[in-house]
């Protein structure tokens, strides 16, 4: 096992500069998510850590040594890569078994290896098929088999699950996640799905435009942005986000959203007549009976644009005071477009922009 360390590291192709300056410290046995829009280096950063793109400048350590100029095999990491890259004509066995013969060790360390990993993978039973006779989810066990048998000290994932349907996705991300706590090895994992990144990680890294943007737990990202860029990419459906201005101060501050007029409690500091975005998350809009923990003039009058059922809670489009946001609340919710409902914001939870910078005012 092994902590990672990117001191001021930058990646240029010719004249553009794709990562800027990362700073990171990756703690031992953590669980690491690198996440971000396509584009933004995440897997740049991945291949550089694994020795397969060269660093421009900056320094790279895995458990404290720096490994800028050591060989890939010599820097004692495995890498999973979006495609499986499995040998067409090899059994699973074979797959997995591969790396460790090229490495010349003794075949009953080789089998009692691909048996273990076989078995933490549920592979056992198809380890004589070949690629071709196997699910999209079981080429990708085996892949991972094929970088466990290697008792590595960091695990590197790029977008392993992108090529899955739907339902295998969450059964890997479960797999993953239980891999992760069995074996306990450092994990560095990209990918461009919030979701995955939510439910795996130990600690978030959001990259934009080549630059960290925030590291944080889940739950600090999702709710403490450090700016609109966090907030916006964090969040499944997102948030919503509406031109607003500050107006009076103290227990009078208001915040005016169009033809919402909605109090502030705390009360920003000097934001008195000063435009700004506001966000609220759609999980921080309540409704029907759910508002009695609620201000009474937290509460405003909405009208339905379209609701929709996802199983145990229902999207809801809505439009109040010339505003069109999104509501997520629980339960089956059958409104018709154009009723009339009563909704309750939590404005504890209530974000706060600066327009220009795009930066966390509150």
């Amino acid at each position: 096992m092994a902590q990672v360390e990117l001191s001021r590291v930058s990646k240029q192709f010719g004249a553009t500069r794709v990562v800027h300056d990362v700073d990171l410290r990756i703690e031992d046995n953590e669980f690491i998510v690198l996440v971000g829009p396509s584009g933004c280096g995440k897997s740049t950063v991945l291949r550089m850590i694994a020795g397969l793109e060269s660093v421009t400048s900056g320094e790279i350590r895995i458990g404290g040594r720096p490994v800028n100029q050591v060989a890939p095999k010599d820097r004692d990491v495995a890498m999973v890569f979006q495609n499986y890259a499995l040998y067409p004509h090899m059994s699973v066995y074979e797959n997995m078994a591969f790396s460790l013969k090229m490495a010349r060790e003794p075949r009953e360390e080789i089998e009692r290896k691909v048996r273990e990993a076989a078995e933490i993978l549920e592979l056992t039973p198809y380890l004589d098929r070949r690629p071709a006779a196997l699910s999209g989810g079981q080429r990708q066990r085996v892949a991972m088999g094929r970088a466990i048998v290697r008792c590595p000290s960091v695990f590197l994932f790029d977008e392993p699950l992108s090529n899955l349907d739907a339902q295998l996705r969450t059964q890997m991300r479960m797999e993953l996640k239980k891999l992760h706590l069995r074996m306990s090895t450092t994990t560095i994992y990209v990918t461009h799905d919030q979701i995955e990144a939510m439910t795996l990680a130990d600690r978030i890294v959001i990259l934009r435009d080549g630059q960290i943007q925030q590291v944080g737990t889940p739950v600090e990202v999702f709710e403490q942005p450090v700016n609109r860029f966090v907030a916006g990419f964090i969040g499944n459906p997102p948030i919503n986000i509406l031109p607003a201005v500050v107006s009076g101060s103290g227990a009078d501050a208001v915040l005016a959203m169009g033809g919402l007029r909605l109090p502030i409690h705390p009360p920003p500091d000097c934001l008195d007549c000063r435009q700004v975005l506001a966000g609220i998350r759609p999980d921080a809009i309540e409704i029907g009976s759910r508002l009695s923990g609620l201000r009474k003039e937290w509460q405003v009058e909405a009208t339905v644009v379209l609701a929709e059922i996802l199983g145990g809670h229902s999207l809801l489009e809505f439009t109040a005071g010339g505003n069109t946001m999104i509501a997520e609340v629980e339960g089956r919710l059958t409104a018709r477009p154009g009723e009339r409902l009563t909704l309750g914001f939590d404005l504890d939870r209530l974000l706060l922009f600066d327009t220009e910078s795009g930066l966390t005012l509150r």
